[in-house]
């Protein structure tokens, strides 16, 4: 995946230094180049992210149902 962007971003700098004016360079390679990328790269993240959420909460319930675990028995 990272491979398709690297391959991208090489394609746009190549056609932004084609450019007339650096502006217009630094223009295009941001509109066809950083701003699609930066717009895959965080679409296909979101599932990993999701993820890594649920583990999160998941690990958290569990320390808190240890914790609450451990009370009641300190308690008996």
């Amino acid at each position: 995946m990272y491979i398709i962007a690297i391959g991208w971003l090489y394609v746009t700098l190549l056609v932004a230094a084609n450019e007339a004016t650096i502006v217009a360079g630094i223009i295009s390679f941001a509109f066809y180049g950083l701003l699609p990328c930066s717009l895959l790269i965080w679409l296909s993240g979101s599932r990993v992210r999701r993820e890594r959420r649920k583990y999160r909460e998941s690990m958290a319930n569990q320390l808190a149902d240890q914790q609450n675990g451990a009370d009641a028995k300190a308690d008996q």
